[in-house]
């Protein structure tokens, strides 16, 4: 596994967690680097934080694309794993479109449900469609 896709899924690991207990993921992630307790890898921190800094525009184009699911039904994983896939899409000059959906694709395929690869490659492969219009 490449150092970007342990910084992705330990990002995952911050993201569910914070959003299960309510609380703001970078507040939490500094707070673990104050602690000795935080990523080592700089990329987890710049996908915590660009996910919580654009999450408004990454839940709106969710909420757009997600055809039949409102985020608050989605599963959690599958919800923060798509707030990555868009993140990285949207926002990453240097993550290829393509990585972004194959790493989603990855982290789902190990975390979550049975359905969840097909959704989330649905999902991320309308957005890149549409890509250009969203940004």
């Amino acid at each position: 596994m490449s150092a970007r896709s342990k910084a992705r899924k330990r990002a995952l690991d911050i993201l569910f967690a914070t959003e299960m207990r309510s609380q703001n993921p970078v507040d939490a992630l500094e707070d673990a680097i104050a602690a000795g307790d935080g990523p080592t890898n700089e990329y987890t921190a710049e996908i915590v934080r660009g996910v919580h800094d654009h999450r408004r525009r990454i839940d709106e184009i969710l909420g757009d694309y997600a055809q039949g699911w409102s985020l608050g039904r989605m599963p959690a994983v599958d919800r923060n794993v798509l707030r990555i896939g868009l993140f990285e899409m949207l926002f990453c000059e240097d993550v290829p479109d393509a990585v972004a959906v194959s790493e989603a694709l990855a982290l789902v395929q190990e975390l979550s449900t049975d359905e969840s690869p097909t959704f989330v490659n649905g999902v991320l492969g309308a957005v890149l469609k549409h890509k250009d219009d969203l940004v």
